[in-house]
């Protein structure tokens, strides 16, 4: 028998989808098996999604705008329900995000979120072990959107050279992150540096930070903590921020430089060329 538990459509983003999709499907004189038949999947995935106990994929959601005529509202709600699954003190930076006309991030420890492959960016979270894994991972692939919408922000990353090195998820995995990075060599609103070991002390030792600017608003510093980050649109925070930042553009290999060790990053410790059973990403 159907699952016919009632929603609150003002509980939650995933109450609010689940909600919809049950009043679009009866309006539309269907079954749950029957709309899952016309979704290729099965009509308990239907159900679990309308009672709010499973996550609708991007995919999902567009499936259903075509099929009921919903006229993207569904994938727009889409974007609100994956949000929702990002750790509550993250939302906000999100948001921001989302908004920015200018990106500058340092990361010390890892790709930045917006240029992670999927697979690299589930080992990147699976470590802490958390039971929303996939919706995790789903959530950081839909921030990664912005990138494609008509006026994408203007992104300008400076990743550590020890993000390369780190042999996150196998050699497979690394490979493909890093192929990903030399995609964005001919997006003109994407610039990757690289920051050499041989650079030393710099400034930016005490970690990973990020500058967002705005068309309109205050500008915002955002920096990266144990337990979570900590945005603040304090102009003096801000001013700080980006003489650092300038000082670490200044120390980094130039963007073509950046290209070229990425790339001999991939050959040299994740190439074809190393064993087959090696997943340790050293050479």
């Amino acid at each position: 028998m159907a699952n016919i538990r009632e929603l609150d459509p003002s509980a939650s983003p995933l109450d609010h989808f689940g909600s919809e999709l049950r009043h679009w499907r009866e309006a539309a004189g269907l079954s749950q098996p029957q709309l899952g038949a016309k979704l290729f999947c099965t009509g308990s995935l239907v159900g679990q999604i309308e009672t709010a106990h499973k996550v609708p994929t991007r995919d999902f959601a567009e499936r259903v705008d075509s099929v009921l005529g919903a006229g993207g509202a569904f994938g727009r709600l889409a974007g609100l329900v994956l949000r929702s699954q990002l750790p509550s003190w993250f939302q906000q930076y999100a948001g921001l995000e989302a908004k920015a006309a200018y990106i500058s991030t340092y990361q010390a420890q890892v790709v930045y979120g917006l240029l992670q492959t999927e697979a690299y960016a589930k080992a990147v979270m699976e470590a802490p072990n958390p039971p929303n894994l996939d919706e995790l991972v789903a959530a950081r692939m839909e921030r990664q959107r912005i990138l494609d919408r008509g006026e994408p922000p203007q992104v300008w990353v400076v990743l550590d050279e020890a993000v390369l090195c780190r042999p996150l998820g196998g050699r497979d995995v690394m490979w493909n992150q890093l192929a990903h990075l030399l995609s964005f060599r001919d997006q003109r609103h994407v610039s990757v540096q690289v920051l050499p070991f041989s650079v030393g002390q710099h400034t930016a030792l005490t970690g990973s930070f990020n500058l967002l600017r705005f068309d309109e608003d205050p500008d915002v510093l955002y920096t990266e903590g144990f337990v979570q980050g900590h945005a603040t649109a304090n102009p003096k925070a801000f001013k700080e921020g980006s003489f650092l930042y300038a000082r670490l553009q200044a120390a980094a290999l130039s963007v073509e430089d950046s290209a070229a060790m990425i790339s001999r990053v991939m050959e040299e410790r994740y190439g074809e060329h190393l064993e087959a059973d090696d997943d340790s990403g050293v050479a």
